[in-house]
C-alpha cells in the first residue's frame, strides 16, 4: 500500500514545521519553494522568535493569546523531539520578558501595563504579570542596574533561536524525506495551487493527495486580503554583556524589544510597519534600533553590528491565522503576522490533525499533538 503523499507550497517557518510533522505521522512529502533551504531573507529567519503570548495582548486578542500559551508547551515537546532525530539542541528559553521604560515614558508603560491586565482573565493577571521596582530590575538583570525606576515582568514567556531551528528542521526534513522517498524542491517557485495540485512557475504541474499552501506573502494572489507587513532587525555582537531574557523598552512612538542568542549575539527589533517595501533596511531605522538599544545601556554603543535584515510578514486583514480547507479543495496555512515563533505550533497542529483526517490516518496522537487538542 502506498504511503499518502501530500505537497507543501513553501518551506518557511510553517512549511517546514508542517512537513517535519506529516513525516513523523507516516506521510510522504514533497516540498517545494522558491528560495534555497539556508536562505535569509524570508520573514523565518529575520525574526527575533520571542514566545511573547502576555505581551502581545497590548495589540492582539485573547485567540492569539490562546494559541500562543499552547505553543508553549508544544515548543518544549516538539524540540525535545528535533533534538532526538537530530542531535541538534535548539536554543530554548521560558524565563519571562523584562518589560521597562526611561523616566519620561513612565506613562506609556503603565498604559501599557493597563492594556495587559485589561486584556489577561482576571484569574491569569497574577501569574502572568508582576510590577518591579528598580531593586527588583537589578535582580532579574543586573546589566540593568541603576538604570530604570519601573518595570514589569512576565514570567510565562520565553524565546529561541530560529537560526538553530531552521537547521535542526532542514536535518530532520532531509533524514524523513529520504525515508519515504520525498523530494525537497529548491529554486521552484509556486505560482498557484488548483485543489490537490500545485502549478509551478515554470508550466509543470504537481498532483497530490493533499496540497497545502503555507506561502506566506507568496500566496498573495489567491488568499483576500492577504498582505506584507514590514519587519526589520539589527543583529549586534557584544559578548562582553548578557541578558538572561528579552527586554521591551517601551517609548511613545514604538516598543523596542532586545533578545539575547548564545555566542553573545541580541537581536533588536520594533513594532511592524504597515508597508510592503521588501527592499533592505532603511537608514532611519537603523538609526532608530540602534540608538534605542544604546538607552537600554550605554555599553551596547561598542557592539559590533552582524546583520540588518527586513522582511515582510503575511497579514490577513483581522491579524488572525488561518489553519484551513478553502473552499477549492486546498490547505492553507497563513496569516501568522508578527505572531509567527509565538502561535505557529499551534497553528500547525491544527492543520495536521485535519489533514490526518482527510487521508484516514488514525486519530490516535502522540503526546505532544494531544496536548494541543
Amino acid at each position: 500500500m502506498s504511503l499518502p503523499h501530500v505537497g507543501i507550497a513553501g518551506a518557511g517557518l510553517a512549511g517546514r514545521l508542517l512537513a517535519w510533522r506529516l513525516l513523523r505521522r507516516g506521510v510522504r512529502v514533497s516540498l517545494f519553494d522558491a528560495g534555497a533551504r539556508d536562505d535569509r531573507g524570508s520573514a523565518g529567519p529575520t525574526a527575533a522568535a520571542m514566545l511573547s503570548p502576555t505581551a502581545e495582548l497590548a495589540a492582539a486578542d485573547a485567540h492569539i493569546h490562546e494559541l500562543g500559551m499552547r505553543s508553549l508547551g508544544l515548543w518544549a515537546h516538539w524540540l525535545r523531539a528535533l533534538q532526538a532525530q537530530t542531535g541538534i539542541d535548539v536554543y530554548f528559553r521560558r524565563e519571562g520578558t523584562l518589560v521597562v521604560a526611561h523616566a519620561p515614558d513612565r506613562g506609556a508603560l503603565a498604559h501599557y501595563t493597563g492594556l495587559l491586565r485589561a486584556h489577561l482573565p482576571p484569574h491569569e493577571v497574577a501569574g502572568s504579570l508582576r510590577a518591579l521596582d528598580a531593586a527588583g530590575i537589578a535582580q532579574l538583570e543586573p546589566l540593568l542596574e541603576g538604570r530604570f525606576a519601573d518595570g514589569v515582568f512576565l514570567p510565562q514567556e520565553g524565546q529561541l533561536a530560529n537560526d538553530q531551528l531552521y537547521a535542526a528542521l532542514a536535518c530532520a526534513l532531509d533524514d524523513g524525506l529520504r525515508a519515504c522517498a520525498g523530494v525537497w524542491h529548491e529554486h521552484c517557485p509556486i505560482d498557484s495551487l488548483q485543489g490537490r495540485a500545485l502549478l509551478a512557475r515554470d508550466g509543470a504541474r504537481h498532483e497530490f493527495d493533499v496540497a497545502v499552501d503555507c506561502r506566506g506573502v507568496g500566496a498573495r494572489g489567491d488568499i483576500d486580503g492577504l498582505h506584507g507587513v514590514r519587519g526589520e532587525v539589527l543583529t549586534v555582537h557584544a559578548p562582553w554583556l548578557s541578558l538572561r531574557r528579552p527586554v521591551r523598552l517601551i517609548h511613545p512612538r514604538y516598543a523596542l524589544y532586545v533578545a539575547p542568542r548564545p555566542g553573545g549575539r541580541f537581536i533588536v527589533g520594533a513594532t511592524e510597519l504597515d508597508s510592503e517595501d521588501d527592499g533592505p533596511i532603511t537608514l532611519r531605522s537603523s538609526l532608530e534600533l540602534g540608538s534605542a538599544l544604546y538607552s537600554l545601556h550605554p555599553e551596547f554603543g561598542e557592539a559590533r553590528v552582524v546583520r540588518l535584515a527586513a522582511a515582510l510578514r503575511p497579514a490577513l486583514p483581522d491579524r488572525a491565522p488561518i489553519a484551513a480547507l478553502d473552499g477549492g479543495g486546498t490547505w492553507r496555512v497563513n496569516g501568522l503576522f508578527r505572531h509567527g515563533y509565538l502561535i505557529a505550533p499551534a497553528v500547525v497542529a491544527a492543520a495536521e490533525r485535519g489533514i490526518a483526517d482527510s487521508l484516514g490516518l488514525p486519530r490516535a496522537l502522540d503526546e505532544e499533538l494531544a496536548h494541543a487538542a
